[in-house]
């Protein structure tokens, strides 16, 4: 029988182009240059696909495409031109089966009209054998379960199978998203090409783009011989980016385009080579507040995210766990070649049943394979699962969330206290906690300084030293500032210590009176005593005065030469 097709679009050249091309490709069409028309040759006969355009003179494509996806599973494909990707993924919402662009290239509708004829002749398998399908029976032996929540989501999988359109899995961890990707691909028309699937996160970001687009020889020191890229791997199947929040910002902007324009290039090379693939890709994070943080690019976040399929957690499914339980002890048994598979007893599968899964249907297969570890029989009993009871696990629930709740709380008052005090507390207090924590900070640091710890000393030694006395002197007055309990008195005897602090370390001034020599001489005065006590108190040994004066050994050593200090002038 004759595969017939509908094409819709104004532009005659390229009506009359996609006509030759179905023709050599043994399929009839039909061509219509506005919607009206298109309406009326879909009615008055029976098409096995259809290719229209998003802009027609009397309407927009879009109609078109919810008309045909709602009455029929007939394949239809969008040709967009560039620059309007937001219509064409409106278009892959509403039930399209891919997108071309404009201008349009050969190969590529070659490649869509190859698919859809493979979506055709899967159909036609499915309506040969409507009560238990092949498809039916893949899904039903990989994805486990028969609950509430199971079959919508088996027959969402069915739909998405059909379609090229990229999706996007969200769940949380363990809840089998890699699973449900290889189920598309094997689904669908590119089950014949290569499922590639990628961890986003375990690739270093240094060789992500070597990876994604591959190289050619000679384009970075090591690269001794070409490599191919995931993309050009998976040319003709399906590329599953899992945990793609772990993207960094810049290769998501590479990555942006490769979906968009369907081409990539290689490290090195001088042109773009196109790619035929479908995106899936998965995250267990929320990727639509990673763009709001700014995380994540929010328009690459609307390419991958054309339909969003979200996988329930065990928890919501608990009908499944004896289900689930048998299937993963077939599959140990088989994988440690054990001679007959381990059954659970009733009283472990129901206390499987109303365990909380926070790593879902992983930990639900970890579990097993450490009872089976722990059985000494075939039968799997509570004793062997290693849970606790069920009234300590509900107590200890309670007791998070309870913690969490008054931590919470009590977070909550703190900061509600805080802003209060400072608020209420005018700016004398403000300058008067300033000044006591800034005594305390230099404190401290004077203290670490004069711990005289080095590397290359197997013991410690302290030196006296006016820097010592005066963080014995801080500590005391510190100690003293503490017990005052009237805050105006405190701020003034804080304020007359720090002032005596500065100045203790110096001699006094002639009577004072400014110096004669002017302020840098009298400084560098001060500066040259300050290291020639220091050295004396090391035994010259500038490595111990430059930690003593809290400075490097190289300035130490440049501050001696620019203020002429030598050992022999002071023997």
């Amino acid at each position: 029988m004759t595969t017939t097709a509908l094409v819709v679009d104004d532009e005659v050249d390229l009506c009359r182009l996609m006509q030759i091309t179905l023709t050599k490709m043994g399929i009839k069409s039909d061509v219509a240059y506005t919607l009206s028309q298109a309406r009326t040759f879909w009615q008055d006969n029976d098409y096995d696909f259809c290719l229209t355009d998003l802009k027609l003179p009397d309407g927009s494509g879009l109609e078109l495409v919810k008309e045909i996806s709602n009455s029929s599973n007939i394949p239809i494909a969008v040709i967009t031109a560039h620059g309007s990707m937001d219509l064409a993924i409106e278009a892959l919402k509403l039930g399209a089966f891919d997108f071309v662009n404009k201008p349009l290239e050969l190969p590529r509708l070659r490649q869509l009209v190859e698919n859809a004829l493979k979506v055709i002749h899967q159909d036609s398998e499915i309506q040969a054998a409507p009560e238990c399908s092949p498809e039916q029976k893949m899904l039903d032996s990989r994805l486990i379960g028969n609950s509430a929540v199971m079959h919508p989501l088996k027959n969402t999988i069915l739909k998405l199978a059909r379609s090229q359109a990229p999706v996007f899995l969200s769940g949380a961890s363990g809840t089998g998203k890699e699973v449900v990707a290889r189920l598309i691909h094997d689904l669908s028309p590119r089950r014949d090409g290569s499922f590639v699937p990628v961890n986003c996160g375990a690739i270093p970001s240094e060789l992500m783009e070597s990876e994604f687009f591959g190289h050619k020889k000679g384009s970075f020191t090591g690269a001794v011989a070409d490599k191919q890229g995931l993309f050009q791997q998976a040319n003709g199947g399906t590329l599953f980016l899992d945990e793609v929040a772990d993207l960094p910002l810049a290769m998501q902007v590479k990555l942006l385009r490769a979906i968009q324009e369907k081409t990539v290039r290689a490290i090195g090379d001088t042109k773009e080579v196109p790619v035929d693939i479908r995106i899936l890709s998965a995250t267990h994070k929320d990727l639509s507040q990673l763009v709001q943080d700014g995380a994540f690019r929010q328009d690459l976040y609307y390419r991958i995210n054309v339909i969003e399929l979200k996988l329930p957690t065990l928890n919501t499914r608990r009908d499944d766990i004896p289900v689930l339980a048998d299937h993963f002890l077939a599959m140990i048994a088989d994988d440690w070649q054990l001679e007959s598979p381990p059954s659970l007893t009733m009283e472990a599968c129901e206390r499987l049943q109303r365990h909380d899964f926070s790593g879902n249907v992983r930990e639900l297969r970890n579990l097993l394979e450490r009872a089976v570890t722990l059985a000494e029989t075939s039968y799997i009993d509570v004793s062997h699962l290693g849970l606790p009871d069920i009234e300590t696990e509900l107590v200890n629930t309670q007791e998070q969330n309870h913690s969490s709740a008054i931590d919470s709380s009590e977070l909550l008052a703190r900061n509600l206290e805080n802003q209060i005090d400072v608020q209420s507390t005018d700016q004398s207090t403000k300058d008067g906690e300033q000044v006591i924590q800034s005594s305390r900070n230099i404190a401290t640091q004077v203290e670490q300084k004069a711990t005289n710890l080095h590397p290359y000393r197997t013991n410690t030694n302290h030196y006296p030293s006016m820097v010592q006395h005066s963080s014995t002197s801080n500590d005391s007055s510190s100690t003293n500032v503490a017990s005052t309990h009237d805050e105006e008195s405190l701020l003034d005897s804080t304020a007359q210590q720090e002032t005596s602090k500065d100045i203790s370390g110096l001699p006094e001034l002639f009577d004072g009176q400014l110096p004669p020599q002017g302020l840098e001489h009298y400084l560098q005065e001060q500066e040259k005593q300050l290291i020639i006590t220091a050295l004396k108190q090391t035994g010259w040994n500038k490595t111990q005065a430059a930690e003593l004066l809290g400075t490097t050994f190289r300035s130490l050593r440049y501050r001696m030469k620019k203020l002429e200090i030598s050992e022999d002038a002071f023997d």
